[in-house]
């Protein structure tokens, strides 16, 4: 019994850091993203696409992101909110790149483009995110209530 129980735990603790370090699940919240997602959709999001996010927000470490790979355009993302609330949204443009701002031309901060302390994505529907709040790439919707 007693080895039931510790073989039960150990695959418990396997599952949740399997699912708080590599894959997490996030739900769509509204129907912006219509056609390609749908209000309610469950999708799994890579958390290693672009490298394990470590640090910042208010702990002990400072930002940073193991195995770093870029964002390409293209991608959907799942992107962590101000208040903790995760959103989906699409790269249209990358740092150095010019993109059109209410009538302007304007370049995307980067740290190589403009010499900005982060690098930061066009998103649509959200403007300019920067690096350290994109948690993963989008992989498949999973299912929808």
């Amino acid at each position: 019994m007693l080895k039931f129980l510790m073989a039960l735990a150990v695959a418990l603790i396997a599952m949740l850091a399997f699912r708080a370090l590599v894959f997490t699940i996030y739900t769509v919240p509204g129907s912006t993203l219509e056609p390609t997602f749908k209000a309610g959709d469950r999708v799994l999001v890579n958390r290693w696409s672009y490298g394990l996010r470590t640090g910042g927000g208010g702990s002990l470490f400072t930002y940073g992101r193991l195995c770093r790979r870029p964002v390409a355009r293209g991608h959907w993302l799942a992107i962590e909110n101000e208040d903790g609330s995760v959103l989906i949204g699409q790269c249209m443009a990358l740092p150095g790149d010019t993109v059109r701002w209410y009538d302007r031309k304007v370049i995307v901060p980067g740290r190589k483009a403009t010499c900005a302390r982060h690098d930061y994505y066009s998103i649509r529907h959200l403007g300019l995110v920067p690096e350290e709040r994109i948690i993963g790439r989008v992989s498949l919707v999973l299912y929808n209530l």
